[in-house]
């Protein structure tokens, strides 16, 4: 089933998100986790945080299939209970969008190499070091369950030059 995304404004996506219970409702996650899989099909993105469907858990989803040409092959995962151990290696910029902040761009620097405990869809824990564009979109949603946004990095007179537009999505978001 594809899943309403949540847009800027609502108070969901500021709101630190609470572990998932890993002894109840497997069966519940795993089919939200199969419709956030159809959901960023659906909407060509390559990463899916839970707040972004008005769910407030440390849940989200990875797959880059549409980073064709950055010399990625698909990489495909869930974290549940996510946790970075350690963010390292060279910083650079690229440039980000979200799919809770339609129309909006812009070149964020993060470092190269994240080093991260998770569960994965089998509800094993993992714990592994990520690098290049995997890891950049994990940091993206993984800032997401802290209530972060990809704008928070943008400089003020970015900010500035945006504000309109997040003014709509708010009013879009709170209609």
């Amino acid at each position: 089933m594809i899943l309403p995304i949540v847009l800027y404004g609502d108070p969901i996506l500021r709101k630190k998100c609470s572990n998932i219970n890993l002894s109840s409702c497997k069966e519940k996650i795993n089919l939200l986790i199969k419709d956030m899989f159809e959901t960023i099909h659906k909407e060509k993105g390559i990463g899916l945080a839970a707040p972004q469907i008005g769910k407030n858990i440390r849940l989200f989803i990875v797959e880059t299939p549409y980073l064709d040409g950055k010399n990625i092959s698909n990489y495909k995962e869930v974290f549940i209970n996510a946790k970075i151990l350690k963010i390292h290696g060279k910083e650079y910029k690229f440039n980000e969008g979200c799919l809770s902040i339609p129309g909006i761009m812009g070149y964020i620097k993060r470092k190269s190499n994240v080093l991260i405990e998770y569960y994965d869809h089998n509800w094993k824990k993992q714990k592994k070091t990520i690098t290049g564009i995997c890891a950049r979109v994990i940091l993206h949603e993984y800032d997401h369950l802290d209530g972060k946004l990809f704008i928070d990095y943008f400089s003020y007179k970015r900010k500035k030059l945006i504000k309109n537009k997040l003014i709509s999505l708010s009013e879009m978001s709170s209609s």
